[in-house]
């Protein structure tokens, strides 16, 4: 990378801060005084999976992918510094030497001194972005049963949800429905019939939802058995997507015709079967950096494959974006995760905030506050309310103050009074698609 210093701030030390935009969902989003050095990876895969691949921050400061500001605490105006648009998203530093605050990016940005609410509304008409959809509540297997969610498990929280007359729109089942991540056509042993289950569903009034990585390719899968071509960088060189589910992790290659006809057709036919809530998950893998089959650059190819998506779902159903680069999705999702996982300890591990916590979802769920209603709908992950939940009431108070799309992963069953409570009154007062601020 070639850093170009493109400005230098006149700062008060003591008083000023810097706001860094992460790369990702999952990437920490928030400001920091001007003598700090802001979070990095505290493990190798998660460089690749939380935060930009290749492009690791400087040793000390600051480094924002697309997006930083700088307030020089003396009153003077806050300078912002931002991608031009969804396919050039540059990584911009900063740094205090001697009371200035030096700026550099390793590609074009635009400068102003407009607050980020106005520079926001501005990047989403460059990305045409529509009216912004109200999101349908939801509830998501994933926080209590994880990947060993079953078919049974779905139904008994449907029928929970259904004779509680809890206010959910959609039960969305989430990772664990699938024989191996990258084979979205065949099912695990825990689930017997999709369209049996829809059909569940649906008999109570709700609709039908679920998770896919589609980008994701896992080494055990039989897609990437029989066809390493589809990876991006090609069967010699394939580029590295992490490790997660005790395997190594591939992206796939969305130019490639043969693997854009698969996910046409897994779309395509989780659509025939009753689904049309999308969760897509691990969306970084689509962007990495290596060779495409038909020599495009990564976040254009990235931008071409979720629009693929989108178009295969069809404008009724709605999807939600998460583990994506942020500013290259804008304009393409009806909701995106604006943070880290939640999870039911309140401290992340190794303290790195793109990790599941309390403290890391809350973190960039408020950085990212401005972009509610103007890029989307803020999804700050879901409410988890029962008693095993660390400073619960404490994440209640953020979904409550900050959630857009609203969520619940708790088995209904584990709810104590406050927990089932507060999960009713949560997604029963959902706010509009409309700003924040």
């Amino acid at each position: 990378m070639s850093f170009d210093v493109i400005d230098e701030v006149p700062v008060d030390p003591r008083r000023g801060r810097v706001f860094e935009h992460g790369w990702q969902s999952w990437s920490p989003t928030t400001s920091y005084p001007l003598d700090a050095t802001s979070h990095r990876p505290v493990a190798p895969d998660m460089d690749t999976m939380c935060y930009r691949p290749a492009r690791p921050g400087p040793a000390t400061g600051f480094q924002g992918e697309g997006l930083l500001t700088v307030d020089p605490g003396d009153g003077g105006p806050v300078r912002l510094y931002a991608a031009e648009g969804p396919v050039s998203v540059p990584s911009i530093r900063a740094s205090l030497v001697d009371g200035r605050v030096v700026v550099s990016a390793d590609g074009p940005v635009t400068t102003s001194t407009e607050p980020l609410a106005g520079w926001a509304d501005r990047y989403a008409a460059a990305c045409a972005v529509g009216p912004v959809r109200p999101a349908p509540t939801t509830w998501c297997s994933w926080y209590h049963y994880f990947t060993k969610v079953t078919e049974a498990d779905v139904v008994e929280n449907v029928t929970a949800i259904d004779r509680l007359e809890l206010p959910v729109d959609v039960i969305q089942v989430d990772d664990g429905w699938e024989s191996e991540i990258g084979d979205w056509l065949t099912l695990s042993g825990r689930f017997r019939s999709l369209p049996d289950l829809t059909a569940r569903i649906r008999d109570t009034g709700r609709r039908a939802g679920i998770w896919v990585a589609p980008f994701l390719v896992g080494a055990r899968s039989e897609v990437a058995r029989a066809h390493p071509d589809w990876f991006v960088g090609g069967a010699d060189a394939p580029a590295d997507a992490g490790h997660n589910w005790d395997q190594d992790l591939y992206g796939l290659d969305t130019t490639h015709p043969d693997a854009a006809a698969y996910l046409r057709e897994v779309f395509g036919r989780l659509c025939a079967l009753g689904f049309d809530f999308f969760r897509i998950d691990f969306l970084y893998a689509g962007a990495l950096d290596g060779e495409r089959h038909d020599g495009s650059d990564p976040l254009s190819a990235y931008r071409a494959g979720l629009a693929l998506v989108r178009d295969a779902i069809g404008a009724q159903s709605y999807l939600l974006g998460c583990g994506a680069p942020m500013l290259s999705s804008v304009g393409l999702v009806d909701a995106m995760r604006v943070s880290a996982d939640i999870d039911p300890t309140y401290e992340p591990p190794g303290g790195d905030p793109s990790r599941p916590s309390q403290v890391g979802a809350t973190m960039s769920t408020v950085g990212r506050a401005f972009m509610h209603g103007r890029f989307w709908v803020n999804d700050p992950d879901c409410l988890i309310a029962r008693p095993e939940v660390q400073r619960r009431e404490q994440w209640a108070e953020v979904v409550e103050r900050y959630g857009g799309l609203r969520s619940s992963s708790d088995r209904i069953a584990d709810l104590d009074d406050w927990g089932l409570a507060t999960t009713r009154r949560l997604l029963g007062s959902v706010p509009p698609p409309t700003p924040f601020a």
